[in-house]
């Protein structure tokens, strides 16, 4: 009933968003002399506010054609590179970059949005770095005959893909992943798999949700995993080709984390509509560019969202040891040359303070001269990874971090 609900709410809106679409650009028609004078602009502005935030949204485009290297622009081409049922390995290729230069599997969370979400992380990668990125399917896409996905298959996705890209990779988990991405390392390095990430660099990751736990932290556990499963498990719809399968919609993800900061959301749409009155379209785009990415959202399953809650929020199975991953114990102290580096964002209010920096202790039989910390003044969750602070202080210390330990 769940998502029934949202997809007439959604139809209603749609509909609701096309008419005040028209409606805009008939108020801004310059035939039109209400465009020029009197509550005209005005009312145009609003219309079109109205009409972004209401519109539907489909998975959208990573849009990086070329790239800057060394002073010159070259072109990228993304390919797919390997396929899994609920994820495919997707690859920037920039032709006529130089050869030699590290290879980045950038991990994007399975946490509600697409991987687009890291469009601008991979942007200022490229130049330096050969980048992969783990692209996740949407769960209601995914037919029932194609079986489940949990947290063991995301581990085993990652050691596959790892593999395809072949022995010295690097690899950057973002959020969500850092955990499945720990583990994954852990056991390439119990295997001494010949494959395993050269260094693992973890941003704003529930390692140790015990640290300084957030109000995230705090929803997961102060209620049984029974009700997670009973109040935010839905069923997919007909037509959609997964129609029967148990997911955790991403419009209830998206809902959470707009809720969370629902003021700060308020006033980039107030000031969004001061731009379109005003006539500064460049910066109303940059907000509408902004929530068309945040906004599309896709669902992941139900055994794979329940199995995180419990193992990462509720059980803190990683770092008391106790994680296991088909039947079998996840030892962190199995890292023994594997460089980690772990980024927590100041004012982060997803992953607190000491979650990420946990990953470091637990690395037992890690030397200290492989583990780094880093804290970025002053940064929320989402600037980890995007943003002017991303750009030019943050990912500075990862290319560093990474040419240090490059072979």
């Amino acid at each position: 009933m769940l998502y029934n609900a949202y997809e007439l709410h959604r139809s209603w809106l749609a509909g609701a968003s096309a008419i005040a679409n028209v409606g805009a650009e008939l108020l801004t028609n310059p035939a039109n002399p209400l465009s020029y004078f009197g509550g005209g602009p005005i009312l145009a502005s609003a219309l079109e506010v109205f009409a972004h935030a209401a519109a539907p949204r489909g998975k959208p485009h990573f849009g990086l054609d070329s790239t800057v290297i060394d002073g010159r622009e070259v072109p990228v081409v993304e390919r797919i590179e390997a396929r899994n049922t609920f994820g495919q390995l997707r690859h920037f290729v920039r032709e006529g970059a130089p050869e030699g230069q590290p290879r980045l599997l950038i991990v994007a969370p399975m946490s509600g949005h697409f991987a687009t979400l890291l469009r601008g992380t991979v942007e200022r990668m490229l130049p330096g770095h050969d980048v992969w990125i783990t692209d996740w399917r949407d769960a209601r896409n995914a037919p029932l005959s194609e079986g489940s996905f949990d947290l063991d298959d995301y581990i085993d996705y990652l050691i596959e893909w790892l593999a395809h890209i072949g022995s010295g990779a690097h690899m950057l988990a973002v959020c969500q992943p850092s955990v499945p991405s720990y583990a994954a390392a852990c056991i390439m390095s119990d295997r001494n798999d010949p494959n395993r990430p050269r260094t693992l660099t973890m941003m704003g990751g529930p390692i140790d949700t015990r640290e300084a736990p957030t109000v995230v932290n705090q929803l997961a556990t102060e209620r049984p995993i029974s009700w997670f499963e009973q109040n935010v498990i839905a069923t997919v719809p007909y037509p959609y080709a997964g129609v029967g399968r148990r997911v955790y919609p991403g419009f209830m993800q998206l809902a959470g984390f707009m809720s969370m900061n629902l003021g700060n959301h308020m006033v980039s749409h107030w000031e969004m509509f001061k731009h379109l009155v005003d006539g500064d379209e460049e910066s109303a785009e940059a907000t509408k560019r902004f929530y068309d990415e945040y906004r599309s959202v896709c669902d992941m399953t139900a055994e794979f969202y329940l199995q995180t809650v419990r193992e990462v929020f509720q059980l803190h199975s990683l770092p008391k040891g106790e994680f296991t991953h088909r039947g079998k114990r996840v030892d962190p102290g199995a890292i023994k040359d594997i460089a980690l580096l772990a980024i927590e964002g100041e004012r982060d209010d997803i992953s607190g303070l000491g979650q990420t920096k946990a990953a470091l202790a637990i690395a037992t039989s890690l030397p200290d001269e492989l583990k780094q910390y880093y804290m970025a003044p002053g940064v929320g969750h989402y600037g980890i990874f995007n943003g002017n602070r991303w750009r030019t202080k943050i990912a500075p210390v990862m290319e560093r971090w990474i040419a240090d330990h490059n072979g």
